[in-house]
């Protein structure tokens, strides 16, 4: 996560309120369709990086939620959204959601090709990615085996069409 002095930085954020581990701070979004800011609450206490962004009215969207986490992350973090095992649910804000990032250790990601082709990268190369770790992993069969090209098409053809 940033510091403190790198998101006082921040275009179109006012921070209202400081805090030892955090903040509260106004967003002005870029990829807002709506004229109000995003009420926006950020700490790195407790052995996590968080940042919760609300409006009053709605939820915000993908797109804001990709510029709040450019606001507050650096571009090779990786952070989630996460849905907890229901009996954790805690809900203090129907219109909220929340960023976070463990600061200790990695967190694990799937690899591109499990979702699509990534920047740069044609659709077949990333399903030639895919069908080589499967089958390294012994997860798809070899491709003199008829059904391979199919079995890792269904794989791997729905995150083209998504």
């Amino acid at each position: 996560m940033k510091n403190i002095i790198q998101i006082k930085k921040t275009p179109r954020l006012i921070i209202l309120r400081e805090g030892a581990d955090g903040g509260w701070a106004e967003a002005h979004l870029a990829s807002s369709k709506k004229p109000r800011p995003a009420m926006v609450v950020f700490s790195w206490g407790g052995g996590w990086d968080h940042v919760s962004v609300s409006f009053s009215n709605r939820t915000p969207t993908w797109e804001e939620m990709c510029e709040i986490k450019r606001m507050f992350f650096h571009p090779e973090e990786v952070c989630v959204e996460y849905h907890p095992m229901e009996s954790e649910y805690v809900n203090m804000h129907p219109y909220a959601l929340h960023i976070w990032r463990p600061q200790k250790g990695t967190m694990p990601t799937p690899p591109a090709w499990m979702v699509g082709a990534k920047e740069g990268q044609t659709l077949a190369d990333a399903r030639r990615e895919g069908e080589a770790a499967l089958a390294a992993e012994g997860a798809l069969a070899p491709a003199t085996d008829p059904g391979a090209a199919l079995k890792a098409g269904r794989m791997l053809d729905y995150g083209a069409r998504s």
